[in-house]
C-alpha cells in the first residue's frame, strides 16, 4: 500500500514538473508559419509553436505614474536591506498576485501586485506593491525600465526583436498563446 502511495505520489509530481512553463527569452531569427525561432540569451535555439490564435504585445515605455493603481510585475534583487527594481512592467489583471522567486538573474524575485503608492526616497522611488497576503516595497532607481505592453501583430515578430513568453510543453514541442516583442528599441524586460 505504501509503494502505491509514493508511486502515485511521484507520478503526479512528475505530471506537475512536465506542466511547469518554460520561460524564454531571447532575438528572433526567424518565423516560420507558426514556428517562431530564437536564439535564446544561453545561446541555445528554440522553437516555439504559436497557436492558431496566440496574441502580440508589443513593449511600450511607461511611467510608474501612468501604472499607479494597476496591476504590475516587479523584478527585484535584494541589496542592503532592500528590494531594488530590476525591471518594471504593466500586467494583466488576471495574472495571480504574489511575491515569488524569479529568473531574469540569480537571486531575484517576482512580485506580482497592485502599485499602490509611489514615494521619492533616496536613490529614487519606492513604490508600494500590495497583494493579497501582502505588500511588498521596492525602490526603483532612475533608470530601470518601465513598460506596458500594446497590442502589436505577427508582423511585429521579425528576425533581431527580442521576446519574452512562457510556453508549455506539449508532446514535445513549445506551445505558446502570447508573445511580447520589443518595438522601437523598447525590449520587454521579464
Amino acid at each position: 500500500m505504501k509503494r502505491l502511495a509514493l508511486f502515485a505520489l511521484l507520478l503526479v509530481s512528475s505530471l506537475a514538473i512536465a506542466q511547469a512553463p518554460t520561460r524564454v527569452r531571447g532575438t528572433i531569427t526567424g518565423l516560420d508559419g507558426d514556428v517562431l525561432s530564437v536564439k535564446s540569451r544561453d545561446g541555445s535555439d528554440v522553437k516555439v509553436h504559436l497557436t492558431s490564435d496566440a496574441g502580440v504585445a508589443t513593449a511600450k515605455n511607461t511611467t510608474l505614474a501612468e501604472l499607479k493603481g494597476k496591476p504590475v510585475g516587479v523584478t527585484a534583487m535584494s541589496k542592503d536591506g532592500k528590494m531594488v527594481a530590476v525591471e518594471v512592467h504593466a500586467l494583466p489583471p488576471t495574472v495571480p498576485q504574489g511575491h515569488t522567486p524569479w529568473d531574469l538573474q540569480p537571486g531575484s524575485t517576482m512580485t506580482n501586485a497592485t502599485l499602490e503608492g509611489v514615494a521619492d526616497v533616496s536613490g529614487g522611488n519606492e513604490i508600494t506593491m500590495v497583494y493579497k497576503d501582502g505588500q511588498q516595497k521596492i525602490v526603483v532607481p532612475p533608470g530601470t525600465p518601465i513598460v506596458m505592453f500594446v497590442p502589436g501583430a505577427r508582423a511585429d515578430l521579425k528576425p533581431g526583436e527580442f521576446i519574452f513568453t512562457t510556453a508549455r510543453n506539449e508532446g514535445g514541442k513549445l506551445v505558446t498563446q502570447r508573445v511580447a516583442v520589443s518595438k522601437d528599441g523598447v525590449k520587454p524586460p521579464q
